[in-house]
């Protein structure tokens, strides 16, 4: 890694500092993979007269953004119109049993690709078969935070095991430079017996990293955790041990109560918050609010391609703000410049990276990217005063594809709008052909089902379906 340093100057640089600080006519200075300093353009460029220039007129510069949960795939509107446990029973699991590791790894390729596009730097993938997660992040640049998709239930076998989720912590932890970050996986905890639970616990421990679960996103989960354990969700994970682990972290915890959500205060669990997978599925309005006002670390998600359709983090910022309006019907809620701390620090926080990641700021890793600024959805461009308007626009306003530039580690992996570590062609191309045999397969084991019920069949809809149909162990 060259030690050379590197200036990269904007007319505009947000560094997501405590202060919200917005700096004009600003630079970042990056030496290795580290950001040494940001400050005044002039200032910085004189005292470090050896550096390399990198001028970015017209855009602004922002702390790469972390995408708390995603799920790399290749059923982008194939899988639509269904609420959670119907739409996993009858395309997501099914899709499961039948996926090949060359499949798994083409999809990551695309989705770590879609991402550093539209300036993601770090994601939380839980995926299956994780090596070929870690090595399309490797190669293409991203940082990433390996979640096996795991299984460990005899009735959920077409999973990957926590056997797979251990060797991946064996050879991957600290990989390409310390981007590769394994954590340890369970789908749900209702996918794992109380064998499973434990070793996943006990795993997170022993290799001192973090558990990652789906929890609390729908309302009949709460019902399901009552009747099993006595109690609400986030008791019940707390009794089991989950937050016994050094990093817990729960996708969507959308059914949280008051008392849940100072418990996960207090306990210190990272949330992922993932409006607008919440919102296609009709699963509903994760209580944000409450949970940043007790403190807990709450991160931004585009959850996967299926339950998405694309993986733009600004769009995520924008729905996250719209939808926290509406839950508390308060046009003052969910502030612009508490999405932009969600997205960036706050997902960093989540996933306990508070310290290096999601801000430009002395010692932390080298992740930024450079928007756009000269076009119609940047104008008015107000960076200071009584109308300072640069954070509501880059929430509300800016698209993914107003990234130019996109540098993860201190390395530049996106320029000119453009992947610098693979032809986004080829991946394209790669996933289309693969779709055909997957989808042919997934058909092929869907008709070998003995199903009175109809619940696995292919012409199925919402409509005919059981309102509560999900996962019996």
């Amino acid at each position: 890694m060259s030690t050379t340093p590197l200036l990269l100057t904007a007319p505009v640089v947000v560094p997501m500092d405590d202060a919200r600080t917005v700096l004009t006519d600003a630079a970042v200075l990056v030496t290795g993979d580290t950001i040494r300093a940001v400050g005044d353009a002039t200032a910085l460029a004189a005292e470090n007269p050896d550096a390399e220039h990198i001028d970015l007129p017209d855009h602004v510069l922002m702390p790469g953004l972390v995408n708390a949960h995603h799920h790399s795939g290749m059923l982008r509107g194939t899988a639509e119109h269904l609420p959670v446990w119907e739409w996993l029973r009858l395309h997501i699991d099914p899709m499961h049993r039948v996926l090949r590791p060359d499949e798994a790894e083409a999809a990551a390729w695309l989705c770590y690709a879609e991402g550093l596009l539209s300036g993601t730097t770090t994601v939380v993938d839980m995926w299956r078969f994780m090596d070929g997660a870690a090595r399309a992040a490797s190669a293409l640049g991203n940082r990433l935070v390996s979640v096996n998709y795991v299984g460990e239930h005899p009735d959920f076998d077409y999973f990957d095991t926590l056997d797979d989720n251990e060797r991946m912590l064996q050879e991957w932890t600290g990989a390409a430079n310390g981007r590769i970050m394994p954590w340890v996986g369970l789908e749900h905890p209702f996918y794992a017996d109380e064998a499973g639970q434990r070793r996943a616990v006990a795993l997170a421990r022993s290799y001192d990293t973090g558990l990652y679960t789906h929890c609390s996103e729908s309302e009949i989960e709460v019902a399901d955790f009552v009747g099993r354990y006595g109690t609400r969700p986030m008791f019940a994970l707390d009794k089991l041990g989950f937050f016994d682990a050094p990093r817990a972290m729960i996708a969507h915890a959308v059914w949280l109560d008051h008392a849940e959500v100072d418990l996960i205060a207090a306990r210190g669990v990272g949330v992922s918050h993932n409006p607008v997978s919440n919102m296609k599925l009709a699963s509903g309005m994760a209580p944000v609010a409450e949970m940043l006002a007790a403190g807990v670390n709450v991160g931004l998600g585009t959850d996967g391609e299926k339950e998405n359709n694309n993986l733009d983090m600004f769009e995520e910022m924008k729905v996250a703000s719209l939808l926290g309006k509406l839950r508390t019907m308060d046009a003052a809620a969910m502030d612009s410049w508490d999405v932009l701390h969600m997205a960036t620090r706050g997902g960093a926080a989540a996933i306990g990276r508070g310290g290096e990641l999601g801000a430009l700021l002395p010692g932390h890793k080298a992740d930024l990217v450079a928007v756009r600024t000269d076009t119609p959805r940047m104008t008015p461009l107000l960076p200071s005063g009584g109308y300072a308007n640069i954070h509501h626009n880059l929430v509300h306003a800016v698209r993914g594809s107003d990234v130019d530039l996109t540098m993860v580690d201190g390395r530049v992996v996106v320029k000119d709008g453009r992947l610098v570590n693979a032809d986004l062609a080829e991946l394209i191309d790669r996933v289309r052909a693969l779709v055909p045999d997957l989808f042919a397969r997934r058909s092929a084991w869907l008709d070998e089902q003995e199903d009175p019920s109809g619940l696995f069949h292919r012409g199925h809809t919402s409509d005919d379906a059981p309102s509560h149909e999900r996962p019996t162990l």
